[in-house]
């Protein structure tokens, strides 16, 4: 048996946590299922031979899912932030949630058919909002409160004035 992580985040998922980790594997980079562990008897949210929990990876991220029912949800107050190098990416990424059952939220944010929420973050807007010239800053950081996925070219017109 392989030694797990010493941190793993837990992930709880109503149902379809093998779903969304192969969702995850299938999309993002460094990323992989591993164990998948069914139920040895009925639990609250299901039957015996039920998926119970996956492992996997996202980017390099080690996690655990766990298909617990319904009693607790997914929010903002958790969120995967995927750096991105260039327009292809982000739209990659944020065309791959949205389009699979996600929806689209404010900023860069959006959520995936499970309800975790994603923040596709463009390299080019994390330097913008930090430019030394806070006028330039403002300007990316006021362009960028007006998107849902983020356009680099329009965060970079609004950086130059």
């Amino acid at each position: 048996m392989a030694t797990p992580a010493k941190n793993t985040i837990c992930l709880w998922y109503d149902r379809g946590a093998d779903e969304a980790a192969r969702f995850y594997a299938a999309t993002f980079p460094n990323s992989s299922v591993g164990a998948v562990l069914r139920a040895p008897g009925d639990f609250p949210s299901g039957k015996k031979g039920d998926v119970l929990t996956v492992e996997f990876t996202v980017m390099g991220i080690p996690c655990l899912g766990l298909n617990g029912g319904s009693a607790f949800k997914h929010s903002e107050a958790f969120s995967f932030q995927v750096a991105t190098a260039d327009q292809a990416e982000t739209d990659r990424y944020w065309n791959a949630i949205v389009g699979n059952g996600g929806q689209e939220s404010e900023c860069g944010w959006c959520k995936d058919k499970w309800g975790l929420s994603w923040q596709i973050t463009p390299l080019a807007l994390t330097e913008a909002i930090a430019d030394s010239d806070p006028a330039a800053a403002k300007r990316a950081f006021d362009a960028m409160m007006t998107m849902r996925k983020i356009d680099i070219a329009t965060i970079e017109a609004a950086r130059r004035g």
